[in-house]
């Protein structure tokens, strides 16, 4: 195995080792393979296969962990057998990097499903964000995962987009704070020790790819600016879509000019799955390699079925050699930082691994807790006193209302086509966890009533990995295992004093690839919802899922709406707490929830006005108890050369209950000719407040926060004199305070922002 001396730097290791390599060896280190292909039906490790497929080493290992349900220690059993074999069996003797999805969880069998991303973000709780991935990340490592293909970042502004599940939302700000806790930790200190993040879709994935430039750069690239420059991520995937006109994989001014030019990254390129395959205009393999890694993209995935001709590119004068030096070399770099190459690597551990641990598993119902987000409430919750309450829906008793796409149950279900034994961990549904938390005076009764669909919905999408074109992965519905009876659940609909109606998609419904016919509720659930309410009984109408539904039809005659999105194994429990009052709701929506069918962008930040097109907006949610705002206090003026100023203000739990509150900080232009958005998130503090307590918060607002980009000679970040409103508010639409602010001096120029976050302090926590 190569060693690395101390006192050489990472740049010098990597020319070294570099130089010593074969042309094979190195075309090696761009290209990845599946580790179950190296086995044999016994589980041992085939070392004839290793000298047949891999022997001039390998770069990666494609989704190691989720081929088959295993035991951790199985897995890292087998990480270690392939680790040990690279190291004395091929010329360089360099480790491979192992990769796996992370984004709810690690994407194995038995490991904690943590609610899906787009959920979290109406948490708007970084804090919890940084401690699931730092349980993630430990976990994962001890594994001998290296490397993650999360977070999804990608700013996601089409209500119908089908992966919008995975993203943080639509607005930039949010998307960026809550990546960068997602990698600051995953990473947890190092590369060395931490799992790997890598920021995806780049660039405009999900809407914003065709932006122009000043939304690009500004909000499309924002979370991917903060999670390389803040957190020090240093893996990045383009995405499948095109950038004016070509493909992200390879497009030279998104990775290069922008991605490695303007923002200096030195990280590693990868290609998500089968992307180098769907460039079009190019007939063979070896032009498609060649465009690519000309481009900037540096590493073939899953199986480097393109760059395995680089040899024959490089021979035809079609790939660049400086960039395949490039390539290569920021690969080595990558394993160099992740301490592959050192002494004493982290290949992984040695002590027994235990997923889904209790520690774990709080942390998934605290965040489903606080992701869950309360629409509407005539006042029939939380329910209380003696009552006849009848659960029905689809949702309302399956694994599938809780698990998004890329856990490891959606993952085996879509791409395996396997829906047995997938309950590892234990997935707690709505239904069992009403009748696990039941106050003793509530009496329940279930019939499930209707199913998701009667007919195939999920349309053939091409688009994303090309795996999926398959009439027969895509042409199924899922099996509830159970009978769909209305007739029953009418009549005991009837005989109920409250309904809660379980809603929305699954599996099936949602996630990529999978494409619907609308956004209206799937199947003939709109119709048994409109059965429900003409019972005359007061429906709480719960939905589940990875976007937004469309339910104007339906909303006003509601008694109450929550929106529970993917909220992982403990989202029965969570959900049920909130109904029950155990925990009032906090969620606010990290999206614009429409009221019709929407297939084009649409964002808050648009307009000071309501959209008439959105039922709710962004950053609205209700809660058990109410808020009061008030002494907002902070400077009339500010210099543009002056690092930060102040602001402060008061947020009292006016209700009977204890509760928590989002307070978010907007700023809009008081000038017209100031080329900023009408109004735009820039800071937020979850407050926790006793009934009738008060608290202070304190924000710390960078001056760099006011200003703009822009491209005259170069691209640059501009902070320019103007007049600013600073608003404090419980969401986009529902300002409570505001204060005028005139930034005053000569316009700071400089290529790139050195902050990008305000800092909320409450009265009482720590700094």
């Amino acid at each position: 195995m190569t060693s690395c001396k101390h006192q050489l730097t990472v740049d010098q290791q990597v020319d070294a080792l570099y130089e010593k390599m074969s042309q094979k060896e190195r075309i090696a280190q761009l290209r990845s393979t599946y580790m179950d292909d190296l086995f044999d039906a016994e589980g041992h490790l085939d070392t004839s296969k290793c000298r047949k497929l891999i022997p001039d080493g390998i770069g990666h290992f494609s989704q190691y962990a989720s081929q088959a349900p295993m035991d951790p220690n199985v897995l890292c059993d087998r990480v270690a057998a392939v680790q040990d074999w690279l190291i004395h069996n091929t010329p360089s003797g360099i480790p491979a990097l192992f990769h796996e999805e992370v984004l709810s969880g690690i994407n194995t069998s038995g490991a904690t499903i943590y609610p899906q991303q787009i959920g979290q973000a109406c948490s708007f709780n970084p804090v919890l964000a940084e401690k699931k991935t730092l349980q993630t990340g430990i976990a994962l490592r001890k594994m001998g995962g290296v490397l993650s293909l999360s977070p999804m970042v990608d700013v996601c502004r089409t209500p119908s987009f089908n992966r919008l599940e995975e993203s943080y939302g639509e607005d930039g700000y949010l998307s960026a704070v809550m990546g960068t806790a997602f990698v600051r930790g995953l990473q947890h200190g190092g590369l060395d020790k931490g799992v790997g993040a890598c920021s995806k879709h780049y660039l405009g994935y999900g809407g914003g790819g065709d932006a122009d430039e000043k939304e690009l750069m500004e909000e499309i690239l924002l979370p991917h600016e903060t999670m390389i420059r803040l957190t020090g991520s240093k893996a990045l995937m383009p995405g499948y879509h095109a950038v004016h006109g070509t493909n992200c994989v390879a497009n030279h001014e998104i990775l290069t000019d922008i991605l490695r030019g303007y923002l200096g990254f030195d990280g590693m390129v990868v290609s998500d799955y089968t992307a180098i395959d769907q460039i079009p205009g190019l007939d063979t393999p070896t032009e498609k390699a060649a465009a690519a890694i000309n481009a900037g993209n540096d590493v073939d995935f899953p199986y480097g079925a393109n760059y395995q001709h680089l040899q024959e590119g490089l021979d035809r004068g079609l790939v660049k050699p400086k960039a395949f030096e490039r390539a290569v070399k920021d690969v080595l770099r990558y394993k160099v930082r992740a301490g592959l190459l050192s002494r004493t690597p982290y290949l992984y551990s040695n002590e027994k691994i235990v997923l889904d641990s209790p520690e774990e598993r709080q942390t998934a119902y605290d965040i489903a807790a606080q992701s869950v987000v309360l629409l509407k409430n005539s006042g029939v919750l939380p329910l209380n006193g003696k009552q006849r309450v009848f659960v029905t829906g689809p949702n309302a008793n399956s694994m599938w209302a809780m698990c998004g796409d890329y856990s490891f149950p959606s993952m085996t279900y879509f791409w395996k086509m396997n829906d047995k034994d997938l309950d590892h961990p234990h997935v707690v549904g709505l239904w069992e966890g009403m009748r696990d938390r039941r106050p003793a005076d509530i009496e329940l009764s279930y019939s499930r009533g209707c199913d998701w669909t009667e007919e195939i919905e999920t349309k053939l999408s091409h688009g994303g990995d090309e795996r999926a074109w398959d009439y027969k992965m895509l042409h199924r519905k899922v099996d509830a295992g159970e009978k769909a009876d209305s007739s029953e659940a009418l009549r005991m609909a009837r005989s109920a004093d409250v309904i809660i109606a379980a809603m929305g998609e699954n599996v099936m419904l949602c996630g990529e690839n999978r494409d619907r016919q609308g956004l209206s509720l799937p199947g003939k659930q709109e119709q048994y919802v409109e059965q429900l309410l003409a019972t005359g009984k007061p429906v709480i109408l719960v939905l589940f899922g990875g976007r937004a539904q469309v339910i104007a039809r339906l909303a006003d005659r509601c008694a109450a709406i929550l929106q529970a999105w993917y909220p992982g194994e403990e989202g029965g429990h969570a959900v049920a707490d909130i109904l029950y009052g155990k925990v009032s709701p906090s969620g606010k929506l990290s999206v614009s929830y429409p009221k019709e069918e929407l297939n084009v962008p649409i964002c808050y930040n648009r307009s000071t006005a309501q959209d008439s097109r959105v039922e709710w907006p962004f950053g609205y949610g209700q809660s058990y108890t109410s808020f009061a705002y008030s002494n907002l206090e902070m400077t009339d003026e500010a210099k543009t050369d002056e690092d930060s100023f102040t602001l402060r203000f008061r947020v009292t739990n006016t209700g009977q209950r204890d509760g928590d509150e989002i307070a978010q900080l907007y700023l809009s232009p008081a000038d017209d000719k100031l080329p900023v958005r009408p109004i735009q998130l820039q800071g937020f503090a979850r407050v926790s407040l006793k009934a009738g307590e008060t608290k202070t918060v304190t924000m710390k607002v960078y001056t760099e926060q006011l200003g703009y980009y822009s491209h005259e000679q170069q691209r640059q970040w501009n902070v320019v004199p103007g007049n600013f409103v600073l608003k404090v508010a419980a969401s986009s639409q529902d300002i409570r305070l505001q204060h005028p602010l005139t930034l005053k001096g000569k316009t700071v120029v400089k290529p790139l922002r050195d902050h990008y976050f305000s800092e909320a302090l409450v009265q009482g926590e720590k700094e």
